[in-house]
């Protein structure tokens, strides 16, 4: 039983851990639009593009509903350069099809990962194994594990950004959609590289202060349950 119950607690572990993901890459993408004005700012894409903010506000906050599944297509006026136009043209249409699927399957990802993660809390606790102290201590492996494995990873994929992020939508697109111009496309303007290198940090902050957060209470934790040992 010893042994089933610490295969539970790593599968309690790992889902937690994928929930913490892809909720950081939730509160990155959608939480705060004050951020993305910041990046229209910086990138100087109003003035390339010739947009107001409030125009480029309206853009991205219909796409992000679009992302979100709450919006059944992509079918965005605005005014670009003096003229008002449909922003996004059949191929970035196309392309963002792409982009659902998977934002909607990493959504789907957390709600089979929490799943997991509350049956074999659940199970571990109705067959009377130690989850006071199992589920500290794996949490406290796991996310201490990944954590370190996050950050290989990040200082690996900035020395050549360009690199993983292309590598990244070889993976999961299965065409070359995602190959933007930027003389016919505007989401590639409105969105260059840098702006993507941000949002990878921006998430990957969140994610590691989450990460962080929960190894801290599995420290705490264990530290309770040690001194009631003692006392």
């Amino acid at each position: 039983m010893k042994i089933l119950h610490h295969v539970l607690g790593i599968a309690a572990s790992l889902a937690m851990i994928v929930v913490l993901l892809i909720s950081s890459f939730e509160i990155g993408a959608y939480s705060d639009f004050g951020w993305y004005e910041k990046e229209y700012a910086k990138y100087e894409v109003l003035d390339d593009l010739e947009m107001e903010m409030s125009d480029a506000m309206e853009v991205t906050r219909e796409m992000m509903e679009y992302l979100r599944g709450d919006r059944a297509d992509l079918v965005v006026h605005t005014i670009v350069d003096g003229e008002e136009r449909e922003f996004f043209n059949d191929r970035e249409k196309a392309h963002m099809v792409d982009v659902l699927n998977l934002f909607l399957g990493g959504l789907q990802l957390r709600r089979i990962s929490a799943v997991v993660l509350l049956t074999a809390v659940a199970v571990i606790i109705l067959t009377k194994g130690d989850w006071k102290k199992l589920i500290p201590k794996t949490f406290l492996i796991g996310t201490g594990t990944f954590i370190g494995i996050t950050a290989i990873f990040g200082m690996v994929a900035m020395t050549d950004f360009n690199k993983y992020f292309t590598l990244f939508h070889e993976i999961f697109f299965d065409n070359d959609l995602w190959i933007l111009n930027p003389r016919t496309d505007l989401l590639i303007r409105m969105l260059p590289e840098g702006f993507f290198l941000d949002m990878v940090i921006r998430i990957g902050i969140i994610f590691l202060l989450l990460m962080a957060a929960l190894l801290i209470l599995g420290i705490i934790a264990l530290i309770k349950q040690k001194n009631k040992k003692i006392l």
